[in-house]
């Protein structure tokens, strides 16, 4: 890995990266494109496999392991990340799409508030209330659910949100708000309530 001036960091610097070595049995023809991605606030610039994943190129190429593959089908939200704002899973987005994006990783919460090296307000309310148990899931639901606040502060309804609701305003989080917005978030240990109490301690 090399330092370079660029213009999409906040530094000055991007970090380029060496290509991943091509397999013996690929096809013949160009398989690899170079992407800049800018991620937790620096710029990455890195030659990728036009198969890869975000999620693989997140933890095996940048070491930012926080993000998990668990079913790897989109279907558990273990990968979840937020990309330009929006709460996204890292498994199926192709990272050569991401090329200019911002993306934001669990490594990554802690800045989205200001607070300057300390947690991310749902991080802490997540250790008070203990929220996770084996963790494995919690990354994807703490970036889930900081998308899902942006989203009902900027109104967008979801299947459970009233016919008044939601118009030219805030959605109002209730319970079956926030269980109906993290439902595309798996946790095998079961600490859902948990959850849902540490994210209405954050809008409380």
């Amino acid at each position: 890995m090399e330092r370079s001036e660029g213009p999409h960091s906040g530094s000055g610097t991007v970090e380029r990266y060496a290509p991943w070595p091509r397999p013996k049995d690929s096809p013949p023809g160009p398989t690899t494109s170079q992407v800049t991605l800018r991620v937790n606030g620096s710029a990455h610039a890195v030659e990728v496999d036009h198969r890869t994943t975000l999620l693989d190129l997140l933890r095996e190429r940048l070491a930012l392991t926080g993000s998990k593959k668990g079913c790897d089908h989109g279907q558990c939200g273990a990968c979840t990340v937020l990309v330009d704002g929006r709460r996204s899973n890292s498994c199926l987005l192709l990272a050569i799409a991401m090329d200019d994006c911002d993306i934001v990783t669990v490594e990554g919460l802690a800045d989205l508030d200001g607070a300057d090296g300390d947690l991310h307000p749902l991080q802490r309310a997540f250790l008070e209330r203990d929220a996770f148990q084996c963790g494995y899931c919690t990354p994807g639901q703490l970036c889930s659910a900081v998308g899902m606040l942006s989203e009902a502060r900027s109104g967008e309804p979801s299947v459970v949100t009233g016919p008044q609701e939601g118009r030219g305003g805030p959605v109002p989080l209730t319970d079956d708000e926030i269980r109906e917005r993290l439902s595309g978030n798996l946790c095998r240990c079961g600490a859902y309530p948990h959850i849902v109490d540490a994210v209405r301690d954050v809008i409380a």
